[in-house]
């Protein structure tokens, strides 16, 4: 993906709350390539599996539309920190991280945009975020966060790729997990010299990296996400 903050300075439009920054839609367009508009037209044909909002919480729905929602549902977390990340950052952070970030950022809302476009009418609304617990001015509290999120985001979709059942979100899974990796890969980095592919993430027998199921993701998602999700509904095979 580019540099968006080289290509678009204004590529960022903030409406409230730091969840709702987004993508100008030319940006969108331009950086996530017309195959949102086919993935849109399946999600269209899905529309029973539409996200909704109950006692029981958010429904992610079931099927693909589900893994859809539930992949969304992340991003929207991940999009919110690294944009609270970008805004307030830590106490004397360098220029070279800063600029890390900001491209972080910038991946993050392409992502969570391109689920929003993908899913249409079936998608779920807005999350409400809780980082009470991360202390923004602390380089190490930062680091520890990203590492969390970025590690859990790669075990989220290692984890959940079998269940699409179709090819063209898979594919779509396996472009956006790559990119998760990279992610993960460069905070480890930074944080630890040569770690970031250690046997933390990577099994050291089989070379494979973790995967965790939907609900063992959400168990540890939920502590910063203060929107109550139900996830009854998705696939498990």
């Amino acid at each position: 993906m580019k540099n968006l903050k080289q290509e678009e300075p204004e590529v960022l439009q903030k409406s409230g709350s730091i969840l709702d920054a987004s993508l100008r839609r030319r940006s969108f367009l331009q950086y996530t390539g017309a195959g949102a508009a086919g993935i849109a037209l399946l999600a269209a044909g899905c529309s029973k599996d539409r996200g909704f909002t109950s006692t029981d919480g958010v429904n992610l729905g079931s099927d693909d539309i589900g893994i859809l929602n539930y992949a969304y549902a992340l991003e929207q977390l991940e999009a919110a920190f690294y944009i609270q990340v970008a805004a307030t950052p830590y106490a004397n952070i360098n220029a070279a991280e800063l600029a890390y970030f900001k491209d972080i950022q910038f991946h993050e809302i392409a992502h969570r945009e391109l689920f929003k476009s993908a899913l249409g009418s079936s998608a779920i609304p807005s999350l409400e975020v809780n980082f009470s617990s991360i202390n923004f001015t602390s380089r190490d509290s930062v680091l520890a966060t990203a590492k969390a999120f970025e590690d859990l985001g790669v075990s989220a979709y290692n984890g959940a790729g079998y269940l699409l059942k179709s090819a063209t979100y898979l594919g779509l899974a396996g472009k956006i997990v790559s990119v998760e990796a990279r992610h993960a890969a460069f905070i480890r980095e930074i944080i630890s010299p040569n770690s970031f592919s250690n046997t933390e993430v990577v099994d050291a027998t089989n070379a494979l990296d973790k995967s965790r199921t939907p609900a063992e993701v959400l168990a540890i998602a939920g502590a910063y996400i203060k929107t109550k999700i139900n996830a009854s509904n998705l696939p498990t095979s």
